[in-house]
C-alpha cells in the first residue's frame, strides 16, 4: 500500500504550518497553528469516518497536578499558553463500543522550533515534524483507511481513537496534552503511540527529571574582577565536575550536562547564573539513585571549587563564599515510567507481523509515560524512521515516503488483528 495523493498532500500542509509550542519559541515567539494544523487534520479523518469528540486546551487546574514542570507553571501565568495549544481527539465507532473493544493512538502535532522547509522530492519528504510525528500521524490514516477495507466490523465493532495532540516537546512532558486525555479516559485496550521506532514496538519509555545549580552573587567590573562572585568559573567548575561524576550513569540513563548561562558582555564578571543538567531513567528506582548521585556530585564539587580557588587573586571571594551563593533545585521531576507487561497484547503485536524493540537497546522518553498506571491496558511506542537516522530536531529532518508506506500497513495489520480477535483481548 501506499500513501494517497491527498494523504501525501496532507502532510505537505502540517509540515508547511508552524506548530511549535511557546516553550520553543519563547513567549516573544509567533503563536504555532496548532488549531489550523489539527481542523486540517480531522477534516482528513472525518473522509474515513472519524468524529471529534474532543478539541480544545487543557484546563488550568491541569497543570496543578504533580510533576508539572516549574516550566510550565510559569508559562502558563499567560492566559494564552493554554489556549494556543489545543489537542484533538477523534473517534470511529459508536460510543456504546467499550475500551476493550478500541485501540487508541497518540500523536504530537506540537513540533521544535526552526528545521527545514517543508519539500518533497518523491521520495523522502523535509521539514520539521516529518519523522516526529507529522509524517507518522498520516501515516496512521493511511493504515486506518486500508484496514477499513479489509474489515467491515472496524468501526462497527471495534473504535479507534487518535489522541493528536500539543505539549510533547520544549520540555513540556504531555502534562498539557496527552495526561489530561488520558485522565478523561480516552484510551483503548491497546494504545500505541506514534514516536519513530524503525517499525518495532517499543513497551518502555523513561522519565526525565532536571537539576538546575543556581549562584547568587555580587557582579563586578572588569576593572576589580576579584571584587565580586564569578559565577562563571564557579558553575563551569561545577559543570565539569558534576559531569565527570555523573559519567558512570549513563550507562542506564541519558545523563546531559545541558544549559549554563551567566551573561554575555566581555568586560563584567557574573554573579550570577544557572546550571541545567537533564537525566532521564528507566524505572522509579533508578530515578532516586540517579537524584542522590547529582546531590553527591554537587556537594563534592563545590567543596572542591572551595578548596581548589581559595588561594587565588581572582576568586578568593567566590571560593570563601561559595556554599552560601549556590544551591541545587529541581524544576522538573517524579514523573512516571512506562515498562508495560501486557502479554496479551505483546502476542497480538507479534500476530500481527510487528517486531518487538530489542531488549538491549535503551528505551527514550515519550508522552507513554502517563499510561504507566492505566489497568488492564497495553501501551506501545510505535512508529515509522529513526530518531537519530532521520534528524529529529536536526536542521535536515526527515521521512521516507517507503517509511510512512510500511508505517501504514503496520497499523492496518494491527488494526485487522485486533478485530478478529472477538473479545478485544479482555
Amino acid at each position: 500500500m501506499t500513501l494517497t495523493g491527498d494523504e501525501r498532500s496532507l502532510l505537505m500542509r502540517l509540515l508547511a504550518a508552524p506548530t511549535a509550542g511557546p516553550l520553543e519559541t519563547g513567549a516573544a515567539g509567533p503563536a504555532p497553528r496548532l488549531w489550523e494544523a489539527q481542523r486540517d487534520y480531522a477534516r482528513a479523518a472525518g473522509r474515513l469516518g472519524f468524529r471529534v469528540v474532543r478539541h480544545a486546551p487543557a484546563a488550568p487546574a491541569d497543570l496543578e497536578a504533580p510533576g508539572v514542570p516549574e516550566t510550565v507553571r510559569e508559562a502558563a501565568a499567560d492566559p494564552g499558553f493554554l489556549a494556543c495549544q489545543p489537542s484533538l481527539v477523534l473517534r470511529l465507532g459508536p460510543d456504546a463500543v467499550p475500551r476493550e473493544r478500541t485501540v487508541m493512538f497518540n500523536v504530537h502535532m506540537d513540533t521544535v522550533a526552526g528545521g527545514p522547509a517543508a519539500s518533497f522530492d518523491g521520495e523522502v519528504f523535509r521539514g520539521r515534524g516529518a519523522v516526529d510525528a507529522k509524517g507518522p500521524a498520516v501515516a496512521l490514516l493511511a493504515g486506518v483507511r486500508t484496514a477499513l477495507e479489509r474489515s467491515p466490523a472496524l468501526g462497527r465493532d471495534t473504535a479507534v481513537l487518535v489522541q493528536a495532540v500539543a505539549g510533547e516537546e520544549g520540555g513540556a512532558m504531555g502534562v498539557l496534552g496527552t495526561r489530561p486525555l488520558v485522565g478523561l479516559g480516552h484510551t483503548g485496550r491497546v494504545n500505541v503511540f506514534c514516536e519513530p521506532t524503525s517499525g518495532r514496538f517499543l513497551t518502555r519509555s523513561t522519565a526525565s527529571m532536571t537539576a538546575r545549580v543556581s549562584v547568587r552573587g555580587d557582579d563586578a567590573v572588569d576593572d576589580r574582577p576579584h571584587s565580586g562572585h564569578n559565577a562563571s568559573v564557579l558553575l563551569g567548575f561545577l559543570a565539569q565536575r558534576m559531569g565527570r561524576a555523573l559519567d558512570a550513569h549513563a550507562r542506564n540513563g541519558a545523563v546531559c550536562v545541558a544549559g549554563l548561562h551567566t551573561g554575555t558582555l566581555h568586560n563584567r564578571v557574573y554573579g550570577s547564573g544557572d546550571l541545567l543538567l537533564n537525566l532521564s531513567y528507566a524505572d522509579a528506582r533508578a530515578g532516586r539513585t540517579l537524584e542522590e548521585a547529582v546531590r553527591g556530585a554537587f556537594d563534592t564539587a563545590l567543596a572542591e571549587f572551595g578548596s581548589a580557588f581559595a588561594d587565588t587573586a581572582l576568586f578568593a571571594r567566590t571560593a570563601a563564599d561559595a556554599r552560601r551563593l549556590t544551591r541545587l533545585d529541581w524544576p522538573k521531576r517524579g514523573l512516571p515510567v512506562l515498562d508495560d507487561r501486557d502479554r496479551w497484547g505483546h502476542d497480538l503485536l507479534r500476530r500481527a507481523g510487528v517486531p518487538a524493540w530489542p531488549a538491549g537497546e535503551p528505551a527514550f522518553t515519550c508522552d507513554a509515560i502517563w499510561m504507566a498506571d492505566v489497568p488492564d491496558t497495553c501501551t506501545v511506542v510505535l512508529g515509522p524512521g529513526d530518531l537519530d537516522a532521520d534528524g529529529a530536531h536536526g536542521d535536515d529532518e526527515r521521512v521516507r515516503l517507503r517509511d510512512l508506506d510500511g508505517y501504514a500497513d503496520t497499523v492496518a495489520r494491527l488494526l485487522t488483528a485486533f478485530t478478529d480477535d472477538t473479545d478485544g483481548g479482555s
